[in-house]
């Protein structure tokens, strides 16, 4: 949503054709008002018979009372901001143009016109003429245009400009040539240019001046939450062009049939951004960021093309739904609500002295011993969710988990004896102040009768060395690595950590927390209360990484 905001009531009016079936024009374009705030007036240019699949007929306003409409409407209520979608023809623009200049008195209103000229097919809306009248007659007057990729390239046709546009770099070109066409402003979209992170590198490395604006992606150390979607993801950018200012909005394409009105949706919210007081660069990043949601938070309706969730801000979603863009969104909403713990944690300097293989003995060895005394509590919290366990399956879940952790016990013992310390030293070794208190916090929150934050507290672990192995695995697959593999006496350890086996088992960690929220979603008081038990194991397993650094 908006960034900016304002007391007092908002006003923006739409000047488009009626879709019966809700999900376009003037209907989409008043649920995007509403759910930015903004009290919502409407100019209807055609009536159309339609549905997610197709269109079946057009009824044509007659001019005048297009013009009649936009008069009554600027005549009484205090208008914000004004978008215009479908105008039908020349003559239905022309009145467009008369009423708006007669009512504007030299006032900078802001205009956006999502010039509907051409559908997704390719098929043309607008005749030649008609498109003429727009560009000379109606854009001069708007503060933006945004234009889709076939919408661009017919536009650029008519003026004799080159208008093929089959990459980014074509779409930057495109978007400064239609700015001479007498907007103050141009947002060619993206959503039928599907590209890559690496053409939006190669983009950057061509015009280094351009400011890149991402939004969906994954952050840094999520390597475990990375799906086939989200490894490289495919992309959808949209190209902002203003005096001698280009930016470019990147996120995740949806793979999604809720596509219907998307264009109207966006250059709806891009007027009730402008109308609550934002510029218009702002105005655009919420309003590419609000439509991506209402398509990644919409319900399948019809048997076409459905409409988008236009609502999804009005009543949101404590946990968004999993999607291929962001299949594990608690996990990510757990990471990014402590971002900077659970950088330090993955990042830790143990990690990266251990990625080198310059980790002393004595520090490795601190933490192997430490980390076998941590285990007994980790299997004994384990015992407690089998115990709150209501069903078999969990019950067998949580004890196959035990023996699990008996035989990655086996391993501590095989790694300390490696560099020379017995079993029967790693046993009677003194537990540390870190290892005592983790573990005691572990058995507490086992004791307090949330099993769903029990399993909180143990996924920490879980999850945040799985990620410490994806990340040096990363890292080490770079061009003039930093990561030594080769004699690395820690190898095993990364190697254990970065493959199938564990990354299995992050997985099922991963599913089955997932899976917890979406059957028993929480309160607001109760999901704080998982990201405080999170954030404070994250803590707790930085601390126990500091604790063996300080004692080598």
């Amino acid at each position: 949503m908006c960034a900016a905001s304002t007391n007092t009531a908002r006003s923006v009016l739409t000047i488009a054709g009626s879709d019966s079936s809700g999900g376009a024009g003037i209907q989409a374009d008043l649920k995007t008002i509403a759910a930015h705030g903004c009290y919502g007036t409407s100019v209807i240019t055609a009536l159309t018979a339609q549905n997610t699949t197709g269109v079946q007929g057009v009824q044509p306003i007659p001019p005048a009372f297009v013009e009649k409409q936009i008069i009554s409407v600027l005549d009484d209520i205090e208008t914000h901001a004004i978008k215009t979608g479908m105008l039908y023809d020349a003559e239905c623009i022309r009145a467009v143009v008369r009423a708006l200049m007669t009512q504007s008195s030299g006032s900078t209103l802001p205009i956006i016109c999502d010039p509907v000229c051409v559908s997704t097919s390719g098929h043309s809306l607008l005749d030649p003429t008609a498109i003429q009248v727009l560009i000379e007659e109606f854009f001069p007057l708007t503060t933006l245009i945004t234009p889709n990729k076939f919408e661009a390239e017919r536009l650029l046709s008519l003026k004799g400009e080159s208008s093929e546009i089959h990459n980014l770099q074509d779409m930057v070109v495109a978007a400064k040539d239609l700015l001479r066409y007498g907007s103050r402003a141009v947002l060619l979209k993206g959503g039928h240019l599907i590209t890559s992170m690496g053409d939006v590198k190669d983009l950057l490395h061509q015009f280094p001046d351009i400011d890149a604006i991402f939004s969906g992606l994954l952050s840094s150390n999520m390597e475990i939450l990375q799906g086939d979607s989200t490894r490289d993801p495919k992309l959808v950018v949209e190209v902002f062009s203003e005096g001698d200012q280009i930016a470019i909005f990147a996120r995740p394409h949806i793979n999604s049939k809720s596509t219907h009105g998307t264009g109207c949706t966006l250059s709806a919210a891009i007027a009730s951004c402008l109308a609550r007081g934002s510029n218009l660069k702002e105005a655009v990043k919420d309003a590419t960021i609000y439509t991506h949601l209402a398509i990644q938070m919409a319900e399948p309706i019809g048997h076409g093309h459905g409409p988008l969730n236009h609502f999804h801000a009005v009543a949101p979603r404590l946990i968004p739904r999993a999607s291929p863009s962001d299949p594990y969104p608690l996990t990510r909403l757990l990471i990014e609500g402590n971002l900077s713990d659970w950088k330090e944690y993955v990042e830790h300097d143990f990690v990266k002295l251990l990625g080198l293989g310059t980790l002393s003995r004595e520090t490795f060895l601190h933490f192997m011993v430490q980390d076998y005394h941590y285990l007994e509590y980790y299997a004994r919290a384990y015992g407690l969710l089998a115990a709150k366990s209501t069903s078999f399956k969990a019950i067998e879940s949580a004890a196959q988990i035990i023996f699990n952790i008996v035989s990655e016990i086996d391993t501590h013992k095989s790694y300390c004896a490696k560099f020379g310390l017995s079993k029967d030293e790693v046993e009677n070794m003194p537990e540390s102040a870190a290892c005592t208190s983790y573990g005691a916090y572990l058995l507490d929150i086992g004791l307090q009768g949330d099993t769903t934050k029990l399993l909180m507290a143990l996924l920490a672990c879980l999850l945040g060395y799985g990620e410490v192995g994806l990340w040096l695995k990363k890292e080490a697959a770079l061009l003039d690595s930093w990561v030594v593999t080769n004699g690395n006496p820690y190898k095993k350890w990364m190697d254990d950590y970065g493959g199938n086996r564990y990354q299995n088992a992050v997985k099922a960690g991963l599913d089955l927390i997932e899976a917890r929220a979406v059957n028993d979603p929480p309160s607001p008081a109760r999901l704080a209360e998982w990201m405080q038990v999170w954030q404070r194991c994250t803590k707790f397993e930085r601390g126990f990484w500091d604790a063996a650094m300080a004692a080598a």
